[in-house]
């Protein structure tokens, strides 16, 4: 099927007597809110300043010289915008037709660029030796969520979980395991074991400078490669992702690389040689830094008493990315807290690697994950561990899924995936950008825009096509009269369904997966109103409830196929 913006854009470019850039035309190409304005707009107020004109007069111009394609009915000019008008039964037949021949591959972009194109999603990266908190679960999947859009497109996806599995930190840990671990049972929840430890030397070190001294010195100690001290840190990464894995297995997350922060350690030299022979590695304070322009403090790639930071690490990480990936995209997907750093280490890449791969460094960033109580912090012991999430969601699934179906079969497994479900969505459904204030039951509430909605959505399309007896291998396509789906109902799922690939696309240029979550629960909501108003299982006319019949099949697969890119499984019963 035609890309319906492509056709546009390219309608608007061979309307104008100049040359125009098509992704600068293609990506402004927007829906409109109210449905009066056509299915689609294009404000021509770009183009005023390249044409001369006013955004008015171009669109009178454009109107009057564009030809149409069969696909568009018409194209009207309103106050600087074109609107255009889609030939409703074009969209319908071929659709439907484009959902139901490609089922799990619908959605996917047929681009055989973009499989030569690399990108990189650093995502997770928790700091071992600490449980899985709320905020390492909303990194997670959002970040999986961004791989798995760019995986739809037809991009070759490298995801890195980029472990934070060096620094001070750990001294401060080391002293503490020395002092306590003797009081504890390592065999049982040992990250929930070293996280108590990190929380009580860090309450003695806030009270005794000679702590946090001790606490320099392990690290220094552990730099210069101390065996005991080694092996200690081997033992907290160790045990930290074994834990973290099991998570991972629940969540679905695979990753190509677990090159953390220490794997770059004997790669940092380089970075220094090279911003040194180039002159930008000034000194400041005792401090070695690199000036990254008035708007911001220098970038410091090495401390007063020569030792490296995370800046370093992160900068080593660059260029090794850039030889080892060749990538087109290194995209970071880390807290807002963190956007002055990568500000700073992306000038100072420009130094380091070559212009394209510089251009390619993306930084998405998020909001916070707060407690009602005020922001979390290991240190201070006020967390929520996603494993006692998990299982607490999973339960709460179980007990609700059971006071609505007593008989529902495999009820364990379709509690976990409402469960997670509800958790992952509830991360998702909003812009990345604003903070969460966590609250467990309105995550997990059956009903409104939540992730059990949308599930109990496909599963309601699964009940529907069972009752029908529907089974598309028995259906010739070409004999179904599509056109014969003419209510509002109808016309405006399957428009909805038709934006499944442009969501998509629009989705990861944005870096922002709530714009499908939003667009689920649009197509959730419209199946909702379609099948309250227009009769699908009991009808006599055997030609419409084909053609219907085919809509629930096609809104189901849409769903299933939105679900899987954000992260979550369907059910196929509730």
């Amino acid at each position: 099927m035609k890309n319906i913006k492509e056709v546009i854009a390219n309608s608007i470019i061979n309307s104008l007597n100049i040359n125009v850039d098509y992704d600068e035309i293609y990506d402004k190409i927007e829906v409109p809110k109210d449905k009066k304005n056509g299915d689609f707009s294009f404000p021509c107020f770009s183009l005023a300043k390249i044409l001369r004109n006013s955004p008015i007069n171009i669109a009178n111009d454009i109107k009057n010289s564009i030809k149409l394609d069969s696909n568009i009915k018409k194209v009207e000019p309103v106050n600087g915008f074109l609107n255009f008008y889609i030939n409703n039964e074009d969209i319908i037949s071929s659709t439907l037709n484009d959902i139901v021949i490609n089922k799990d591959n619908y959605g996917m972009q047929d681009e055989s660029k973009n499989s030569k194109l690399n990108i990189i999603v650093e995502y997770s990266s928790p700091n071992i030796a600490k449980p899985f908190h709320l905020g390492h679960f909303r990194n997670t999947v959002l970040g999986k969520a961004i791989y798995n859009l760019y995986k739809k497109l037809g991009y070759n996806v490298i995801s890195i979980n980029h472990l934070g599995d060096w620094g001070r930190q750990f001294g401060l840990l080391i002293e503490g395991y020395r002092r306590f671990s003797d009081e504890y049972d390592l065999s049982k929840d040992p990250l929930g074991v070293l996280s108590d430890i990190y929380v009580r030397i860090s309450k003695l070190a806030k009270e005794d400078e000679n702590i946090m001294n001790l606490a320099r010195e392990n690290f220094k100690k552990l730099e210069s490669g101390d065996k005991e001290l080694i092996k200690m840190w081997e033992f907290f990464k160790d045990v930290s992702l074994k834990e973290y894995n099991r998570i991972y297995e629940i969540l679905n997350c695979h990753f190509d690389s677990y090159n953390g922060e220490a794997f770059y350690n004997d790669k940092m030299d380089e970075v220094i040689d090279i911003l040194d022979k180039k002159g930008v590695l000034i000194e400041s304070q005792g401090a070695k830094v690199v000036d990254v322009g008035d708007d911001m403090p220098p970038c410091i790639v090495l401390k007063s008493n020569g030792s490296t930071i995370y800046a370093t690490r992160d900068l080593a990480a660059i260029l090794y990315r850039a030889r080892t990936y060749n990538f087109d995209k290194c995209i970071y997907v880390t807290a807002t807290e963190q956007i002055l750093h990568f500000k700073q280490i992306f000038s100072v890449a420009k130094h380091l690697v070559d212009k394209k791969y510089q251009e390619g460094l993306v930084h998405v960033s998020y909001g916070m994950v707060r407690l009602k109580s005020g922001k979390m912090s290991t240190r201070e012991g006020n967390v929520i561990y996603v494993n006692d999430l998990i299982n607490e969601a999973i339960s709460k699934s179980q007990e609700i899924l059971r006071n609505k179906n007593s008989k529902l079969e495999n009820i364990d497994l379709v509690a976990k995936q409402v469960g997670i479900g509800a958790l992952v969505f509830n991360y998702l459904k909003s812009s990345k950008s604003k903070d969460v204030i966590f609250d467990l039951d309105e995550t997990l509430r059956f009903d409104g825009e939540t992730g059990p909605y949308i599930q109990y959505t496909y599963v309601r399309t699964n009940s529907i096509l069972e009752k029908l007896n529907f089974n598309l291998d028995k259906i010739s396509l070409d004999n179904v009269n599509f056109n014969i789906l003419n209510t509002n109902q109808e016309i405006e799922l399957i428009k909805s369904l038709e934006k499944f690939k442009e969501t998509i696309k629009r989705a990861a240029i944005e870096y922002e997966p709530a714009i499908l979550s939003r667009y689920l629960i649009d197509v959730a909501t419209k199946f909702s109103r379609f099948y309250n108003e227009c009769n699908v299982v009991n009808l006599e006319d055997e030609q419409l409830k084909t053609a219907r019949s085919i809509l629930v099949y096609a809104t189901g697969i849409v769903i299933k196929n939105g679900l899987d890119i954000l992260g979550i499984e369907c059910p196929e019963k509730m």
